[in-house]
């Protein structure tokens, strides 16, 4: 459920009141391209739901009954089955879930859900307004009962419907996760994955080049043998006169580090630490070459950078 206002609603309004005089009468969450001087806000028994919803502080969110409704406006069929009223009934043409069908028939035609009467076009008169039948269900709670009236064999039945929330019908969103790194004398390495690819732009697949994706969505099946489980990248590198004189600056799949190749980020991060050498050598793939840093310079220089570009941690593993 929504409300029209013309009102419009503009990035940063979303999630603010809407006032009417003095009264909060719904919450702002959208407006429409194209559209001038409207928006859409959501309405008080939305947020009335939602509240009551969370009082045993879990969200389970609008429930249904598990079945989908189809216009009954043909008036033989209607004579056929019996029913009194001409515009009173809509069909139950399909049982979605185990409770449903528990219940119900498909041809079962409802009559009222949660009190509301049922029209022949599949609407109630909600607050005003005819919306779609499924809201009769949707305001109850989750794992509740919602009394309904069926027309079935003739003759007019009183049940109370289950209703639930069904999470298997959702697309489950993508969870925002911070993404690994090491940071150490200026240089920024990263996993390489599609979140970070898409970090170069709408057209990422093309900035990548094929050495990257391939090295991500090919090499496990065509050479599993020489497939890495984590490959790291040098991602970019920020500026101080330890690392002046590289030519790599960054977007580059590491090869491997003081001779150690390497598969994963705790790879890389040990090559650096265990290394008691003078310089590190930090090889990179496709034959780009490699680049070499003072071991001495770059431990004494590794807190003043991460200072300096206000990184709090040299690592996020």
């Amino acid at each position: 459920l929504a409300v029209q206002t013309d009102a419009a609603i503009n990035p940063g309004n979303s999630g603010g009141p809407v006032m009417m005089d003095d009264q909060v009468v719904g919450v702002a969450f959208q407006g429409t391209p194209g559209l001038e001087n409207t928006g859409f806000f959501i309405p008080p028994p939305v947020i009335q739901h939602f509240l009551k919803d969370v009082q045993d502080t879990h969200y389970h969110g609008f429930p249904q009954a598990g079945i989908r409704l189809s216009p009954l406006i043909n008036p033989a069929y209607r004579k056929y089955l019996k029913l009194e009223a001409p515009d009173l009934g809509a069909r139950i043409d399909t049982l979605m879930s185990d409770s449903a069908k528990e219940f119900l028939r498909e041809d079962d035609v409802l009559l009222e859900a949660n009190g509301y009467p049922v029209s022949a076009d599949t609407t109630i008169l909600y607050e005003g307004n005819q919306v779609h039948g499924g809201i009769a269900f949707s305001q109850a709670q989750h794992n509740s009962k919602v009394p309904v009236k069926i027309w079935r064999d003739g003759g007019e039945l009183e049940l109370e419907l289950p209703v639930f929330v069904n999470y298997k019908d959702r697309l489950e969103g993508n969870q925002y996760v911070p993404p690994k790194y090491f940071a150490y004398a200026g240089l920024i390495f990263t996993p390489l994955s599609r979140d970070y690819l898409s970090s170069f732009g709408q057209n990422w697949s093309a900035v990548a080049g094929i050495g990257l994706l391939y090295e991500l969505f090919y090499r496990k099946n065509t050479e599993p043998e020489r497939s890495r489980t984590e490959p790291v990248m040098l991602s970019t590198v920020l500026a101080h006169p330890v690392n002046a004189n590289m030519e790599i600056r960054g977007r580059v799949l590491v090869d491997s580090v003081n001779g150690k190749r390497i598969d994963s980020m705790n790879d890389l991060i040990k090559a650096f630490e265990s290394h008691e050498g003078s310089h590190h050598l930090i090889e990179f793939g496709e034959r780009l070459g490699f680049e070499c840093l003072d071991r001495d310079a770059a431990n004494s220089a590794n807190n003043q950078i991460l200072q300096t570009y206000g990184i709090q941690l040299d690592r996020q593993l």
